[in-house]
C-alpha cells in the first residue's frame, strides 16, 4: 500500500510546479514581449499568449478523456494497466524535463512539451486510482486514499520550496540567474517524477492475463469497457454518484486552477504572496485530507462528502463578497482544508462502489477519469465566460455555488455500503 501511495508522492509534483506555479509565471513572462499585445507567433497563428496557453491545457484534457477509456478497456482485457501507467509516466516527465530548453522564442516547444506534461499526468491517473481496490479492502479506502493524497501535498510542497530557495538565490547553486533556476526546476520536477515513480512500479502487482489473444486487443478492449457502461447505466447509486462527482468537482477543480488568478485581479496581490497562497493551500489539505477520512469513518462518505461540499458553498458566497487580503488567506485555509478532504474521499468513495466481485476496475476507474477532465474544461471554460459577459471574476463565483448546489442534490440520492455490509458480501452491490 506505501508503494501505491507513493506514486502520489512521485506526480504531485507536476500539479503544483508545473501546472499551477512555477511554469505558467515564467511561460507568462518570456512569451509577453513576443510580438504587441502580448501576443505569439504559433504554428504562423498570432493569438494572445495567456489565451494560447489555457487553449492547450483544454485540448490536452479533452484528449486525454477521449482515449483514456478504450485505453482502460484494453488494460482490463489485456493485463496492462501497470504498462500503461509507466507510459503516461515517461511521457509525463520527460516532457517536463524537455521544457528546460524552452525561452519564449520558441512557442511551439513550450506549448508542445507543456500539453505532452499534462498529458502524462492525466493519462497516468486513470490507471492508478485503479489500483487502489486491487490492493486495499473497502474498509481500508478512505484512509489509504488520504494518505495517499497527503504524501502528494507533502512531497510537491518540499520540492516547490526548494525551487524557490534556487531562484531566490541562484548564485548559492551556481546558476547564472533566477531564470536558469527556474528551467532547472522543470528538469527536478521530471527526474523526481519518474524516480520516484519506480517504487509504485516495483511493487504494485501486475494484472497480466494467460490467453490474450493480442491481434484483437482493440475491439476486445472496446467491449470490455461497453460492459462496464451497461453496469453504471444500470447501477442507481453508482450512476447518481458519477453524476454528483462532475458537478461538485467542476467547482472544485475550478477553484484550484483559478484562485491565484482570482487573487490577483480582484485583489491586486503580487506573484510571491499568491505563490504562499499555493503553499498555504497544500499544506492545510494533508491535514484535510485525513480530517474527513476520520469523519468518514464516524459518519460514513455521504455525510463527510455533503459537509464538504456545504463549505464550498459557502466558500464561493464568502468569495463574491471578499475585500481585503486576510480574508483571501483566510478563504486559502478553509478551501485547503476541504480541498485534500474531497478529493480523497471521492476517490474512495467511488471505490466502495464498484461492484466488489469486479476484476474491470480500470475501466469502471475510466468513466470517473473522464467526468473528472471534463468537469475541468467545463468549470474553466464557463467561469471565463461569465467573467467575459459580466465583467467581473465575483460573478463567477456565484455559478460555482450552483455547480456545488447540483452536486449536493445528487449526493443525496446515493448511499454508500457501511464496513459490516463489505464484510457481508457474497456478491456485487445491487441498488
Amino acid at each position: 500500500m506505501n508503494s501505491w501511495c507513493m506514486y502520489d508522492w512521485a506526480n504531485s509534483v507536476y500539479s503544483l510546479v508545473i501546472s499551477s506555479t512555477i511554469f505558467p509565471v515564467y511561460y507568462e513572462e518570456v512569451t509577453k514581449n513576443v510580438l504587441p499585445g502580448s501576443k505569439v507567433n504559433f504554428f504562423g497563428l498570432e493569438i494572445v499568449n495567456t489565451v494560447l496557453y489555457s487553449y492547450s491545457l483544454s485540448l490536452s484534457f479533452l484528449l486525454v478523456a477521449f482515449i483514456t477509456p478504450l485505453l482502460s478497456g484494453i488494460a482490463d482485457y489485456g493485463g496492462k494497466r501497470k504498462t500503461f501507467m509507466k507510459f503516461f509516466t515517461y511521457l509525463g516527465g520527460f516532457s517536463c524535463i524537455a521544457l528546460y530548453f524552452f525561452n519564449g522564442n520558441n512557442v511551439e516547444w513550450g506549448i508542445v512539451f507543456s500539453s505532452l506534461a499534462c498529458i502524462g499526468y492525466a493519462g497516468s491517473l486513470v490507471f492508478y486510482n485503479s489500483f487502489l481496490p486491487v490492493i486495499s479492502t473497502p474498509d481500508k479506502f478512505d484512509i489509504y486514499s488520504a494518505k495517499g493524497y497527503s504524501l502528494g501535498y507533502i512531497g510537491s510542497v518540499l520540492l516547490m520550496v526548494f525551487n524557490l530557495i534556487t531562484i531566490e538565490f541562484p548564485q548559492l547553486f551556481g546558476f547564472a540567474d533566477g531564470s536558469t533556476a527556474v528551467k532547472v526546476s522543470f528538469i527536478l520536477v521530471g527526474v523526481w517524477w519518474i524516480g520516484f515513480a519506480q517504487i509504485p512500479f516495483k511493487y504494485l502487482p501486475n494484472n497480466k492475463r494467460a490467453g490474450i489473444d493480442e491481434t484483437h486487443i482493440i475491439s476486445k478492449g472496446y467491449k470490455e469497457l461497453v460492459k462496464v457502461w451497461h453496469v453504471v447505466k444500470k447501477h442507481f447509486v453508482l450512476k447518481n454518484f458519477l453524476i454528483a462527482f462532475f458537478f461538485y468537482n467542476t467547482g472544485v477543480q475550478t477553484v484550484m486552477y483559478l484562485a491565484a488568478l482570482f487573487g490577483s485581479k480582484e485583489l491586486g496581490l503580487p506573484g510571491s504572496k499568491l505563490i504562499l497562497t499555493i503553499l498555504i493551500i497544500q499544506l492545510v489539505a494533508i491535514l484535510g485530507s485525513y480530517i474527513f477520512a476520520k469523519f468518514s469513518e464516524w459518519k460514513g462518505n455521504k455525510i463527510s462528502l455533503l459537509t464538504m461540499v456545504f463549505i464550498w458553498i459557502f466558500i464561493c458566497l464568502f468569495a463574491y463578497y471578499l475585500r481585503t487580503e486576510n480574508q483571501f488567506y483566510f478563504l486559502a485555509v478553509i478551501v485547503g482544508l476541504v480541498m485534500g478532504g474531497i478529493q480523497a474521499l471521492s476517490r474512495a468513495t467511488y471505490s466502495k462502489l464498484i461492484p466488489i466481485n469486479t476484476i474491470d476496475h480500470t475501466s469502471f476507474f475510466s468513466f470517473y477519469d473522464v467526468l473528472d477532465k471534463v468537469s475541468i474544461v467545463v468549470g474553466t471554460f464557463s467561469y471565463g465566460l461569465i467573467e467575459q459577459l459580466t465583467g467581473g471574476m465575483r460573478n463567477s463565483t456565484i455559478a460555482l455555488g450552483l455547480y456545488f448546489l447540483v452536486g449536493m442534490g445528487f449526493l443525496f440520492l446515493i448511499r454508500v455500503p457501511l464496513k459490516e455490509e463489505f464484510k457481508l458480501a457474497k456478491k456485487p452491490i445491487s441498488n
